[in-house]
């Protein structure tokens, strides 16, 4: 990890208003609660997510199950024991089919819905969240003298974003090319990419990268190529597999073997790590046993050809790869490429873990079983749920039932089990004030007369004790 000490620094604005829901259409019926996150580690975000929140940006939030009208339960895929089902092959092979020849498929996609459509299925940033001091990187104990922040040329005004660059790793993947005069069309030629860096757009969507000239994508193409030419005996591929030759042919294909299937056609795979995502709060991590590129947001693009199909974004954390959104061009639904898209992040997890044993599973976001159609995460077996209320998680064949009979269902079936991280004294979790790190109960002192005790406490309590003792909570 860093050197320094990193902290995650939150305001939290609670859950009282309903607003619209992105499924149901439900014009107040979703609540949750939420906070602006100004940075974060990537430890405190595995444990927010461990406790039912999740990213939109740097907003994060959790939904309220009791009362929202599309109950949002946490979702995760252990990737190492999943088996592709039917429907997943057929998906697999209907993208190798199109590498091959060429040809899209015919008729409507037959995938699932991409979270990222839903343009108002979570809150929407606070107004007021932002505040400049906090850009400053100068943080005290409260037992130590207090210094002034020093002004910091990299962060731009009015709501500006810091970028800072990385060196770049790349793997790429190629195949003998083919005959192209045997073929009547050239075979597409697919390019995957890894960004650690969201580049701020404009329309409904302010995250989505903004088009490119295509004298530039032509000109990172060829540099590219002759990257490869070069370099083609030094880089590994991006997922290792078995020959075919040395398969048992009485053996089920594994999901890398789909996939490499697809590799072996004449294309070449290129994954690219640069810069953080404009977007995340997440800061980006090393540590020894972790992954090669470290851990962190990073966007993960499908090219064919010269053409951007896909984006994904993930988040690489410390147990599990965790998928924020995918986008694609329209022209190509009929590859099913949210489906797609997520068992190569599967394949991708499965990977990950190779390099850091810990590193296992694969969040899939929110499961919405009051919404038939987001129950397609339902099929990426074995998976688990989060109960909301122990924060315990419970395979999903358990769960089914009860969601079938309540849209809120507790899910841990113990009756006695409670929620095991509760902090029990809101005096001891640390607030920011004044740039200094203190304990709630020295702020209160401070702060003789202060009425915020109540929300501290419910930012707490959802929290759980172990961010609440590690994450910075904004205090004015």
């Amino acid at each position: 990890m860093a050197g320094s000490k990193s902290y995650t620094i939150v305001e939290y604005f609670g859950g009282e208003d309903g607003y619209r829901c992105g499924y149901c259409k439900n014009p107040t019926g979703n609540f949750s609660h939420g906070m602006w996150s100004h940075t974060m580690t990537v430890q405190d975000y595995q444990d927010l997510i461990d406790r039912g929140w999740r990213r939109s940006g740097k907003y994060v939030y959790k939904p309220i199950l009791k009362e929202t009208c599309c109950p949002q339960y946490t979702i995760r895929c252990h990737a190492l024991k999943f088996q592709p089902t039917k429907s997943h092959k057929k998906t697999l092979k209907k993208m190798n089919k199109f590498l091959s020849k060429g040809e899209l498929p015919k008729g409507k996609e037959d995938g699932e819905p991409m979270d990222s459509l839903c343009e108002e299925a979570h809150p929407r940033e606070p107004s007021n969240a932002r505040h400049p001091e906090l850009n400053c990187t100068v943080i005290v104990d409260v037992e130590k003298e207090k210094v002034k922040c020093p002004s910091n040329p990299d962060v731009q005004k009015d709501g500006g974003k810091t970028e800072e660059t990385l060196s770049e790793t790349t793997q790429t993947a190629t195949a003998s090319a083919s005959d192209e005069s045997s073929s009547p069309a050239p075979k597409p030629e697919v390019t995957e990419r890894k960004n650690s860096m969201v580049f701020p757009g404009m329309g409904a969507d302010p995250s989505r990268p903004p088009c490119r000239k295509a004298k530039d994508v032509r000109k990172e193409r060829r540099l590219q190529k002759e990257h490869t030419r070069q370099h083609t005996d030094e880089v590994p591929t991006i997922v290792s597999s078995t020959p075919l030759s040395a398969i048992n042919n009485n053996q089920p294909k594994t999901l890398e073997e789909f996939i490499s299937e697809s590799q072996s056609d004449s294309f070449s795979q290129c994954l690219e790590f640069r810069r953080f995502l404009c977007d995340s709060p997440l800061e980006a991590e090393r540590s020894p046993g972790g992954p090669e590129m470290g851990y962190g947001s990073f966007h993960q693009q499908y090219w064919v050809n010269s053409r951007l199909v896909a984006v994904g974004v993930i988040d690489i954390l410390p147990t599990c790869v965790s998928s924020v959104y995918l986008y694609y061009h329209p022209d190509f639904a009929s590859l099913s490429l949210g489906s797609y898209s997520a068992l190569r992040e599967i394949a991708f997890t499965r990977q990950l873990q190779k390099q850091s044993p810990k590193l296992s599973h694969y969040y899939l976001g929110f499961y919405i079983h009051s919404c038939p159609k987001m129950r397609y995460k339902g099929q990426y077996r074995p998976s688990d749920l989060l109960c909301p209320e122990t924060y315990v998680w419970v395979p999903i064949e358990r769960c089914v039932p009860q969601l079938d009979n309540s849209r809120y269902a507790r899910l841990n079936q113990d009756p006695d089990a409670g929620d095991a991280r509760m902090l029990n004294d809101v005096g001891r979790a640390l607030v920011l004030y004044r740039r200094a790190v203190m304990p709630y109960a020295a702020y209160s002192r401070k702060r003789k007369g202060s009425n915020d005790e109540t929300e501290v406490q419910q930012y707490a309590g959802l929290v759980g004790q172990d961010c609440a003792e590690r994450i910075l909570l904004y205090r004015s």
